[in-house]
C-alpha cells in the first residue's frame, strides 16, 4: 500500500458542517493534504445543518470551560465573519429569554450569572423593557443577550465545501472500514466503491455511534434520536427578532421558541420527541432495526424513567396542537392555533451513555488512526470553525 495506494490523506465521512468544516480547516493549517469527504445524501447538509433553527448562538446556557461555552463563544464571533467575508446572508439580531413564572427566576438569574463567566454581555429588562424589544412577548422578567444572530447554515457547508478545495462524493454511504494501524483505513461504500486514507474522521452526526463500530471502536455511547417539530408563523410581525424561554437546566433542550429566520419567516419550535428512527422525521417514519437499537440501549430506559414527566409533556405537544399553541402562547399571547403552520422537522443526534446520561458536552473520541465526533448537537452549527480546527488538529497530529 504505497502512496499511490492511497485516494487522500484524510477521510471525512459525513458532509454536515462539523465534516465541511473539518475539511476546510485541515487544507488551511495543512495545505496540499488531500481530503475526501463521503455523504451518503445527494448534498451537504441534509440533516441536523440543514433542518435547525439557523441560531448563531451566544454561548450563554453552557458550563463555563465546556467545549461548548469555549467554542460557542468564540464560533459565534467567527461565523459572524466568516459570513460577511464570504456574502452569506446572516444578521446579529440579539435574543430575549424570557421568564413567565416566578419559579423561573432563579435559573434566569443563573444564566445571567453564567453569561458573564462566559464572558458574554447580558442586559436584565423589567417588563415594560421586553416590550420595547418585543411588543407582543409577555413576561415576569427577561435578559437580552446581544451576540445572538441568525444564518443559513446551509449556505455555510456548502461554503466550507468549496473553500477547502476537498474532493467530495455525495451518495457514498459508508458500509465497510478496514482499519489497519500501521497502514491505514479503507472504507467501502454501499455502491461497492473502496476508499483509502491514512486518517479517517468519523462526523456521521446521526450515525456516528453505527460508523465507530464499523471502524471497530466502541464508542460507549449510542445516539438516542429526539425530533424537533417546527411551525412557521402566519404573521411573522409577531415576533422582531429572536424569542426564548428559561431553559430546563436538566435537559440539553432549550423548549420551544420563536426564531426570526434569515428569509423573513418566524419559525416556531421545536419540541423533543423520542423518534422512532435515526432519521425519523414524523411519527410515520419507523424504522424497527433501528428503534429495536434504541430500546436495546439501557440508557435509554433510564432517560424514560427519570425524565417521563417532561417526555409525556413534549409528546402532548407534538401529537396536540392545541397543546403546543399554549406552549407559545406563555410568550405571545397573541398566537392563535391558526397562526402556526407545520413547518419541516428536524433530528437531533443525542449521545445517551449507557447509565442514561445524556452527553452534555461535545464529544470527540479517537482510536487508532480515527478521530470520532460522537456528540455535536446544537450548538455545533454555531461552534463548527473551532470544532474544525480541533479535529484538524488531532487528524494532523495522527499524519
Amino acid at each position: 500500500m504505497g502512496t499511490a495506494a492511497f485516494d487522500g490523506d484524510v477521510l471525512v465521512v459525513g458532509g454536515g458542517i462539523v465534516g465541511l468544516s473539518t475539511a476546510y480547516a485541515v487544507s488551511r493549517a495543512a495545505p496540499g493534504t488531500r481530503v475526501v469527504v463521503l455523504e451518503k445524501e445527494p448534498g451537504p447538509a441534509r440533516h441536523q445543518t440543514g433542518r435547525n433553527s439557523g441560531v448563531i448562538h451566544s454561548g450563554i446556557y453552557y458550563r463555563p470551560d465546556s467545549l461548548k461555552a469555549r467554542y460557542a463563544v468564540r464560533g459565534a464571533a467567527e461565523m459572524v465573519k466568516f459570513c460577511a467575508e464570504y456574502g452569506i446572508p446572516h444578521e446579529v439580531t440579539g435574543k430575549l429569554i424570557v421568564a413567565t413564572d416566578r419559579d423561573e427566576l432563579p435559573r434566569l438569574h443563573a444564566l445571567v450569572q453564567r453569561g458573564r463567566e462566559n464572558g458574554i454581555s447580558v442586559r436584565e429588562l423589567g417588563p415594560a423593557q421586553i416590550q420595547e424589544y418585543e411588543p407582543e412577548v409577555r413576561g415576569l422578567a427577561a435578559i437580552h443577550v446581544g451576540t445572538t444572530g441568525i444564518a443559513d447554515y446551509r449556505a455555510v457547508a456548502e461554503r466550507f465545501a468549496e473553500v477547502s478545495g476537498a474532493e467530495i462524493r455525495y451518495g457514498a454511504e459508508v458500509v465497510q472500514i478496514d482499519r489497519r494501524p500501521d497502514l491505514g483505513v479503507a472504507v467501502r461504500t454501499r455502491a461497492g466503491d473502496v476508499v483509502r486514507a491514512r486518517v479517517m474522521v468519523n462526523c456521521a452526526g446521526l450515525r456516528c455511534d453505527e460508523v465507530a463500530r464499523l471502524a471497530g471502536d466502541d464508542p460507549g455511547m449510542r445516539i438516542v434520536p429526539f425530533r424537533g417539530e417546527y411551525f412557521e408563523l402566519a404573521r411573522p410581525e409577531l415576533v422582531r427578532g429572536l424569542v426564548y424561554p428559561v431553559p430546563d437546566p436538566a435537559f440539553p433542550f432549550l423548549g420551544v421558541h420563536l426564531t426570526r429566520g434569515i428569509h423573513g419567516g418566524v419559525h416556531v419550535g421545536p419540541n423533543a420527541v423520542p423518534a422512532l428512527a435515526r432519521e425519523g422525521y414524523g411519527w410515520g417514519v419507523v424504522r424497527p432495526r433501528e428503534l429495536a437499537g434504541t430500546l436495546g440501549w439501557p440508557g435509554s430506559w433510564h432517560i424514560a424513567r427519570q425524565h417521563w414527566r417532561y417526555g409525556a409533556g413534549e409528546i402532548a405537544r407534538s401529537v396536540s396542537k392545541g397543546a403546543f399553541t399554549r406552549a407559545v402562547r406563555r410568550l405571545v399571547p397573541a398566537v392563535e392555533p391558526g397562526d402556526l403552520v407545520a413547518a419541516p422537522a428536524g433530528v437531533r443526534a443525542q449521545a445517551v451513555l449507557r447509565d442514561g446520561t445524556l452527553v452534555d458536552d461535545f464529544l470527540i473520541r479517537e482510536g487508532p488512526r480515527t478521530v470520532h465526533v460522537l456528540n455535536a448537537p446544537s450548538p455545533a452549527a454555531t461552534a463548527s470553525l473551532p470544532i474544525g480546527r480541533e479535529i484538524a488538529r488531532r487528524v494532523l497530529a495522527a499524519l
